[in-house]
């Protein structure tokens, strides 16, 4: 019982982390659109990204393969999150029209 107690703080700092991530990325990609230096803001933010991630997974994880194993499962649900969240934001104001085929 007391392992199943264990798990439920690793699946909540997977989807923290998963939502520092890819929130991260999701930020990285707008600034990066109007920025003279993208190269610089992708660099830099994926080192950032990928060490809090790998700090959090080694921090949660202890020897433990349960809790890491769950870790990423939250990891991967804020994936799918983060990414239907962004989607819903990121809506174009007008549709293109299709290209017309040949008669």
């Amino acid at each position: 019982m007391h392992e199943a107690l264990s798990l439920g703080p690793a699946l909540g700092a997977g989807v923290l982390l998963g939502a520092i991530f890819f929130g991260g990325l999701w930020w990285t990609v707008r600034a990066c659109v109007s920025s003279k230096q993208p190269a610089f803001w992708f660099f830099g933010s994926q080192l950032l990204r990928i060490s809090a991630v790998l700090a959090g997974f080694y921090f949660i994880g202890r020897g433990h393969w349960e809790r890491l194993l769950v870790c990423l499962l939250g990891f991967v649900m804020a994936r799918v999150f983060v990414t239907r969240l962004t989607r819903a934001v990121e809506k174009p104001t007008y549709w293109p029209r299709e290209a017309s085929h040949a008669p």
